[in-house]
């Protein structure tokens, strides 16, 4: 299929009044986030601050920054509540927290009475640099009540919540920094014994709790209980170091990208899921025997930070209603763009999302 055949396809699809009722649980996390924008790569951010310092404190002004609701789960909830898709977030957060949720999605229809409040609010500082003519994120974290979250934390009506889905998302099992690996072993077993809908796993980067990754593996990412599995080049690459130790010896002598792909290889050899690879470059779908391989729009591109959540929310979308590989691979590309390319920082709706494909090749 051709690029122009597809986006025919996807106008086709975005025009319909209503798309088959979707049903999506997201977990767990809610962080407040502010994104700072800096027009510097980080050696020359290094030095001013540096400088800034030595002269015993001071400022640095002209920095953009923005204060947005954050998380993998509240940001993938976003984009697929401005596509039309109905959402129910389990997450956890402080009483501010939920405050903001409600302020953020005032205008939508999301269920927000499963978000549990306790403790610290997650929040995060997102330095977005440039860096080899892209923009790149380096995010600072506290994980606050989060880092606590697990199995224990679900009522029995939120595991019938679980049953009934379409689709269970689970993300950033680093920051569920004790039970992530138990709390996707609880639920995507559950749905596994009793429920009807896909298991969709994105674990967001891994190394903050490098150690753990292996239990991670062997206990979910090797086992059937995972449908879909999103990653992006970083995450790849580190999964599949540990089953090819060899991969390492191409970091360097191949671009990131293509060992990137590599990689995708390695895990679709050795995991049930179907591994869905999303790279500044190109998307791709992975799976034993076949690949479907996709490139990414052109676009002036505002923000790093979120590009991954609003590339799954099209994922999900087009996986959901039956779109061949390479126009679920498309949309959920020009779900990212459409978001990385707007200078308001919101997730696009079909109505925008139709513009973009229309002006964009």
């Amino acid at each position: 299929m051709s690029l122009v055949q597809c986006k025919k396809e996807l106008q086709n699809f975005l025009a319909q009044k209503q798309n088959r009722a979707c049903r999506v649980i997201v977990m767990p996390d809610f962080f407040l986030d502010r994104i700072i924008n800096l027009e510097w790569d980080v050696s020359e951010f290094s030095r001013l601050v540096e400088g800034v310092a030595e002269r015993k404190g001071g400022s640095l002004d002209g920095v953009g920054q923005m204060d947005m609701k954050g998380g993998n789960a509240i940001n993938v909830a976003s984009a697929l509540t401005n596509l039309g898709v109905n959402v129910t977030p389990i997450v956890c957060t402080s009483e501010m927290g939920l405050q903001q949720l409600k302020y953020h999605f005032r205008d939508t229809s999301l269920d927000l009475s499963h978000v549990k409040t306790r403790g610290k609010a997650s929040i995060t500082t997102a330095l977005e640099f440039r860096h080899q003519n892209e923009k790149t994120n380096v995010m600072l974290r506290d994980l606050g009540t989060l880092a606590d979250f697990g199995p224990k934390d679900l009522t029995d009506s939120e595991y019938k919540l679980i049953e009934n889905a379409d689709f269970t998302c689970l993300f950033n099992w680093a920051g569920t920094l004790k039970f992530g690996t138990a709390l996707a072993e609880a639920v995507f077993g559950h749905i596994k014994a009793v429920g009807k809908g896909k298991t969709f796993y994105d674990s967001a980067d891994p190394n903050p709790n490098f150690k753990e990754i292996p239990t991670l593996m062997e206990r979910v990412l090797k086992t059937s209980s995972v449908d879909i599995l999103s990653i992006n080049e970083n995450e790849a690459i580190t999964y599949a170091n540990f089953i090819d130790p060899d991969l390492k010896a191409k970091i360097g002598n191949l671009p990131f990208a293509e060992v990137a792909m590599e990689a995708a290889r390695i895990l679709a050899k050795h995991f049930h899921a179907r591994i869905d690879l999303h790279t500044s470059m190109f998307s791709a779908t992975i799976r034993s025997n076949s690949e479907v391989v996709v490139p990414t729009f052109k676009i002036k591109v505002w923000r790093a930070t979120g590009a991954g959540d609003a590339w799954n929310a099209g994922n999900i979308l087009g996986d959901h209603n039956g779109l061949s590989d390479y126009c679920r691979l498309t949309l959920a590309n020009a779900v990212s763009a459409c978001y990385l390319s707007g200078e308001d920082g919101l997730h696009p709706t079909k109505e925008k999302l139709a513009a973009f494909l229309r002006d964009n090749a």
